[in-house]
C-alpha cells in the first residue's frame, strides 16, 4: 500500500460563519503502480486534497499515510525531506523558474539536497521527455507543451514513489494536451510509478485504471 487515507477531514475558517468543511471523512487506498484519477466540478475539494497529499497543507483530522508514514505527524524539516525523496508534483501552471534554463529547472530539486549526479539525472529526465536539445533554453523560449514537459521532467527526476498531477493538460490546447498526456502515461507505465491525477477532464481520467468522483467534499 503506497497511499492510505482514513477519515480525512479538512475545514477552513470562514469569517463570521465558523468553519467550512471542504473534505469530509475521505477514505482511500492506492496500491503501488496504480493510476488513479480524481474528478469533480470546480470547488469540490480536488485541489485541497492534492495539497494535503503533497504535504503542502495539513488535514483537520484523520490519517494520511504515504509509504506507511503519517505525513501529518512529521516536522516541517522531515516533511520537506520526505517530499523531496518520494513525491513528484506536476502543476497546471508549470511554475518553472524564469531565470533558470530547462536543465537547471529540472536539476534544482536534486541540487537542493546535495545530490552529486544532479546534472546527469536532469539530462536523463529531459531525454525521457524528448527535450534533450532544449536543455539550455529558458522558460520564455519554450512553448506551453515544452514547458509542461520540463515540469514533468522536474517531477520525475527525483524518481518519486508517487506522482501527483493537478490538471496537467489544463493550460494546453487539445493536440498539445494529448501529446503531454501520452508522455505522462508512458513514463508512468515504463517506471511503474504510482499516479494520482486530479482533473475535470473525463477523457483524461478514463486513461487511469481507476476513477473516483469527489462531490461536496466526499467520494461518490
Amino acid at each position: 500500500m503506497i497511499l492510505e487515507i482514513k477519515g480525512l477531514d479538512k475545514s477552513f475558517p470562514q469569517a463570521g460563519h465558523g468553519q467550512i468543511e471542504v473534505l469530509k471523512n475521505l477514505n482511500l487506498e492506492v496500491h503501488e503502480g496504480e493510476t488513479v484519477a480524481v474528478v469533480g466540478q470546480s470547488g469540490c475539494g480536488k485541489s485541497t486534497l492534492l495539497s494535503l497529499l503533497a504535504g503542502l497543507d495539513r488535514q483537520t483530522s484523520g490519517s494520511l499515510r504515504i509509504r506507511g508514514m503519517e505525513i501529518s505527524e512529521m516536522s516541517e524539516v522531515k516533511l520537506t525531506q520526505f517530499r523531496a525523496e518520494n513525491i513528484g508534483i506536476i502543476f497546471q501552471q508549470f511554475y518553472l523558474m524564469p531565470h533558470l534554463t530547462a536543465l537547471e529547472n529540472v536539476s534544482l530539486p536534486l541540487e537542493m539536497f546535495g545530490q552529486e549526479d544532479s546534472i546527469e539525472r536532469a539530462q536523463e529526465a529531459l531525454l525521457q521527455v524528448g527535450l534533450a536539445e532544449r536543455e539550455k533554453h529558458f522558460p520564455h523560449q519554450l512553448s506551453g507543451g515544452e514547458s509542461q514537459r520540463v515540469a514533468i521532467a522536474r517531477a520525475v527526476v527525483i524518481r518519486p514513489s508517487i506522482l501527483l498531477a493537478d490538471e496537467p493538460t489544463g493550460n494546453l490546447d487539445n493536440a498539445t494536451g494529448e501529446q503531454v498526456a501520452n508522455l505522462l502515461f508512458d513514463l508512468v507505465k515504463n517506471t511503474g510509478t504510482t499516479l494520482l491525477l486530479v482533473t475535470h477532464n473525463t477523457v483524461l481520467a478514463q486513461r487511469c485504471s481507476r476513477q473516483l468522483t469527489l462531490h461536496s467534499g466526499t467520494f461518490k
